[in-house]
């Protein structure tokens, strides 16, 4: 019969080497990133400042919620191959012109054939002829057919008004909430008929009071004819808005939804796109 700590040292070893094996195992797994964004910045301009505050909040943003990204200030050199690396492409205001035509045929695939997701921001509705580049018709078609009109060059507050509350983007967000210093762009027509709005910006709210208005003003909307999940956010200038709590939350909330993720709080009732 053999000594009993003989018998408690042998179980010890097993148990060690089992550890050992399972241990680089989970960690793997814990470590390995949910999703990889695309993120195509626009940098240098009149809004680098929020670019900068934004890209300094997906860091954060990322690690906390384990997803990965790039970073790229241009679209030279995108293609399909490129694109297929990636779950998600992130717009953060870079403009719809100054693409090559090889990367508008990848984005277009990638859009039209749901080979992932996209979140625009601001800038991304700049349509129309600008800096020599002329109008992308495929993305003002993309956008709800409209063409860049005007915006509130003062900057204004306007207070966003959530139109379907159980769209998976805004998970944990009021029914309204303030957007401070804001340019509000109008375009030349109303995209409603042509996208699905999830929010619009109540133009009485304006503070100050402005001339510059729409009547119907969406400000938050996806284009459901695309099988890519899609949502665009009109809201993107100063960078005090990645201090405002609620536009983080949509900024995420559209993030993961787009990426195909579960959204924490998300009841899994709403559009799915």
């Amino acid at each position: 019969m053999k000594p009993p700590f003989l018998r408690i040292f042998r179980i010890c070893a097993v148990a060690a080497l089992i550890f050992t094996f399972l241990v680089p195992s989970v960690y793997a797994d814990e470590t390995k990133p949910k999703f990889r964004a695309l993120v195509l910045a626009e940098r240098g301009d009149q809004h680098e400042a929020f670019v900068k505050a934004a890209l300094e909040w997906m860091k954060t943003t990322a690690e906390k919620e384990h997803f990965a990204y790039d970073v790229f200030e241009s679209p030279g050199g995108f293609d399909k191959a490129k694109l297929a690396k990636y779950q998600v492409f992130i717009q953060l205001n870079y403009p719809p012109y100054r693409w090559s035509d090889e990367a508008k045929a990848a984005f277009v695939d990638y859009i039209e054939n749901g080979r992932g997701g996209w979140v625009g921001l601001h800038h991304a509705t700049l349509l129309g002829e600008f800096d020599g580049f002329p109008m992308w018709n495929w993305f003002s078609d993309f956008m709800g057919g409209i063409r860049f009109k005007t915006y509130i060059a003062e900057r204004v507050s306007g207070t966003v008004v959530v139109e379907d509350h159980a769209h998976p983007i805004f998970a944990g967000l009021p029914k309204t909430f303030v957007i401070d210093e804001e340019e509000w762009y109008t375009y030349n027509k109303d995209p409603r008929p042509n996208v699905h709005v999830l929010a619009h910006v109540d133009e009485a709210s304006y503070t100050p009071p402005s001339d510059i208005k729409m009547g119907d003003h969406p400000v938050i909307w996806s284009n459901e004819k695309m099988k890519a999940r899609n949502v665009y956010i009109l809201m993107g200038h100063h960078p005090t808005l990645l201090k405002n709590e609620n536009y983080t939350r949509l900024f995420l909330n559209a993030i993961l939804w787009a990426a195909g993720e579960k959204i924490s709080g998300d009841s899994g009732a709403g559009s799915s796109n």
